[in-house]
């Protein structure tokens, strides 16, 4: 189903009144709905990415958080050893 509302009928009778034969007109409608609907990303898609950088942002804040944890720790032993 096409996220965007799309009049294949109108996109035909306006080819077919610029002079476009019915099944040039039809050919056309229907590649052109086809590309519609696999190039748009609909409401679903966008929750679903959403979704997936707030996963990636929270385990980039552990990393990055594992990382000055670990940082201060070798900093202090350094300085401890001298």
């Amino acid at each position: 189903m096409s996220a965007v509302a799309f009049d294949t009928l109108k996109f035909v009778k306006t080819l077919r009144n610029a002079g476009f034969s019915e099944d040039q007109a039809e050919a056309q409608a229907e590649a052109f709905a086809a590309a519609i609907d696999m190039n748009l990303a609909t409401k679903q898609d966008i929750v679903e990415l959403k979704s997936a950088m707030i996963q990636m942002e929270s385990r980039l804040i552990i990393q990055l958080g594992s990382i000055c944890v670990v940082s201060v720790g070798v900093v202090a032993a350094i300085v401890k050893l001298f």
